[in-house]
C-alpha cells in the first residue's frame, strides 16, 4: 500500500476505534476520488464491523471540479443503526473534539440483491431495487474536526464522514406521493433548518449512484441494505449533550441526542 495511504487508514482507524480526536489530517489529502475510494477501500478491510448499507452526499461546488462525481457514498456500520420506538429518543455516539452533525434524509431499504458488475443504474431503473422509503437521520461524526472543510476526497477517506443512521417510519405511499414532503429539523428546541424532498427525484438519483459506486468498488448492494439518500434541511453541526428534532410533515417525526464515543474495542497500550 501507497505511504500516504497507509497513513490515513492507519490514523482514521485508529483514532475511531479508540473513539479520540484527531489534530490534523493522517498523511496526505487524497488529491482525487480514486485515491479517496482506495483509503476507504483499505479502512473497510480493517474494520470489525459489517456493512449495513451506504450513506450518499453531494460533492458541493467548491470541490466539484476536483471531485467529479457529482456524489459520494460513505459505509454504514451494523452497530451504528439506531431503530427506536415511536416517539423514543435515540442515544447516538459522536467524536468529543471532531466533527458531529445531524442531517434530516430519505431511506432507502433495498428490497433484492444488485447484480455484480452492473453500473448503469438509473433513477428509474433503481425503482426496482426499492422495498421501501422511510424517514431517517444521519449521524455525521469523524475524529477530524474540519474534515468537511478539507473536501469530498478527505470525506470519502474517513468513512464518508458518517457515524450512524437513526431510521424511522415507512412512507407508506411512497410510489404515488406526488407532494413534496416539508421536513423541519431542530436542535435543543431551535429550529435550524426546513426543507422539503420530492421521493421521485433525489432518494432514488441517490439510490442509483449508491449502486453504480458500490458495484464498482466490489460491493454491490445486496437485499437488507440500507441507503441514506442525502440532507434535506442542511448539515448541522451538534454537540454531545444537545438533542435534535426531526419533523417530517404527514410522514413522521425522530428525536436523537449526542452522547461521547467512547474505545468500540480494546486498544493496546502505548510502548
Amino acid at each position: 500500500m501507497d505511504h500516504d495511504i497507509e497513513s490515513t487508514v492507519t490514523g482514521f482507524v485508529q483514532a475511531r476505534l479508540a473513539g479520540r480526536a484527531l489534530d490534523a489530517f493522517p498523511g496526505t489529502l487524497p488529491p482525487d476520488l480514486v485515491t479517496a475510494y482506495r483509503c476507504q477501500s483499505a479502512a473497510l478491510q480493517r474494520w470489525p464491523d459489517d456493512v449495513a448499507g451506504w450513506k450518499v452526499a453531494r460533492i458541493p461546488p467548491p470541490w466539484a471540479a476536483q471531485y467529479t462525481e457529482g456524489r459520494l457514498i460513505g459505509p454504514v456500520f451494523q452497530r451504528n443503526v439506531y431503530r427506536p420506538a415511536t416517539g423514543a429518543t435515540a442515544e447516538c455516539p459522536v467524536f468529543v473534539g471532531g466533527f458531529a452533525a445531524v442531517e434530516a434524509e430519505i431511506g432507502v431499504h433495498v428490497k433484492i440483491d444488485a447484480a455484480a458488475g452492473r453500473t448503469d443504474w438509473n433513477a428509474s431503473s433503481a425503482i426496482e431495487l426499492v422495498g421501501a422509503m422511510c424517514i431517517g437521520v444521519e449521524v455525521a461524526s469523524s475524529p477530524l474536526a474540519t474534515l468537511n472543510d478539507l473536501g469530498s476526497g478527505a470525506v470519502v477517506a474517513d468513512f464518508g464522514n458518517n457515524w450512524g443512521v437513526i431510521i424511522g417510519a415507512d412512507v407508506s405511499d411512497w410510489q404515488s406521493h406526488a407532494a413534496d414532503i416539508q421536513v423541519a429539523t431542530s436542535i435543543d428546541g431551535k429550529l435550524v433548518g426546513r426543507g422539503s424532498v420530492a421521493l421521485q427525484a433525489t432518494p432514488l438519483e441517490a439510490l442509483a449512484f449508491a449502486a453504480n459506486k458500490a458495484a464498482s468498488l466490489g460491493r454491490p448492494l445486496r437485499a437488507g441494505a440500507y441507503i441514506s439518500t442525502g440532507m434535506i434541511t442542511g448539515v448541522h453541526d451538534i454537540f454531545v449533550g444537545q438533542s435534535a428534532h426531526l419533523v417530517f410533515e404527514g410522514c413522521g417525526e425522530l428525536r436523537c441526542r449526542m452522547t461521547a464515543a467512547g474505545p468500540l474495542v480494546a486498544m493496546p497500550e502505548s510502548t
